[in-house]
């Protein structure tokens, strides 16, 4: 059960080599990268709340997808750069380098097995950047490679229209929506009994400086937080797990026909 959530014939790593070398059309086959981290996620859920998430959603999108769309999941990356969060027990992280490094070589692997699509599928908030930086990287180095730095959350899904207006302005972490999708996902590992509120605290008032605005500084959870929830879980169900994770499976359904599809941009080819 190596594959977890992931349908087995889409699963990367249960290919042999050979069935690699004879797959046709290796240009446009979309491969993803599901990335989370093993994290904090305040008292009422498990580490793994991120790597689950990007894991969940891809294998759902990929049981939906159109079986002539060729796509594949690599193993999970469950590590990644968390150190907003190390001062909480349990958290592992990997330094921003780190990480670039190992992105860079996952993907310059696919590279040299003839793929030319590959997205990471991140569900982590803390390294988007890291990523957005190897994907810029990899294809100034590989002119005909097509990189995608996505998020899990910013494909279409029905999580807005189930949050309250507090918990949209200020929930980042472990609140409504993250538990809720993990009461879906992984129910045995939700502690609804631990879970409390608690949004960011002392907040400039009045000030063009936020957390993650426009305008941001630098922060670390336990400046932030006691107990590393930023957000309000006791209000997340089940009901509301399920919504959003059918939506963001249609979401990445779409995306990854879009992926298949897409074709590089090339200006000097463009006819004046």
């Amino acid at each position: 059960m190596l594959h977890g959530y992931i349908p087995p014939e889409r699963f990367f790593p249960y290919l042999t080599w050979t069935e690699i070398r004879d797959m046709p059309d290796r240009e446009n086959t979309v491969i993803l990268q599901p990335i989370g981290a093993i994290e904090q996620h305040g008292p009422h859920l498990p580490l793994v709340v991120d790597s689950a998430i990007a894991t969940a959603v891809v294998g759902r999108a990929l049981a939906q997808l159109d079986s002539s769309i060729p796509a594949y999941a690599l193993a999970p990356l469950c590590y990644g750069k968390s150190n907003e969060h190390w001062h909480f027990p349990g958290t592992v992280t990997l330094g921003a380098k780190t990480l670039l490094d190992v992105v860079t070589e996952v993907a310059e692997s696919v590279y040299r097995a003839g793929f030319r699509k590959l997205a990471f599928v991140n569900a982590h908030g803390g390294q988007p950047e890291v990523l957005a930086i190897a994907a810029r990287d990899l294809h100034q180095r590989y002119e005909d490679f097509a990189v995608f730095p996505l998020f899990v959350w910013n494909v279409p899904n029905v999580a807005a229209s189930l949050l309250a207006p507090k918990e949209l302005e200020l929930e980042i972490h472990a609140g409504d929506a993250e538990t809720s999708l993990m009461l879906a996902i992984l129910p045995e590992q939700v502690r609804m009994d631990k879970a409390q509120t608690e949004y960011p605290q002392g907040l400039p008032q009045g000030s063009l400086l936020s957390m993650e605005g426009k305008l941001s500084f630098a922060w670390t959870t336990r400046d932030l937080s006691r107990s590393g929830t930023l957000g309000d879980p006791t209000v997340a169900t089940r009901k509301k797990g399920e919504q959003i994770w059918a939506s963001l499976a249609d979401g990445w359904v779409k995306a990854i026909g879009d992926i298949y599809g897409f074709q590089q941009p090339r200006a000097e080819d463009i006819k004046r």
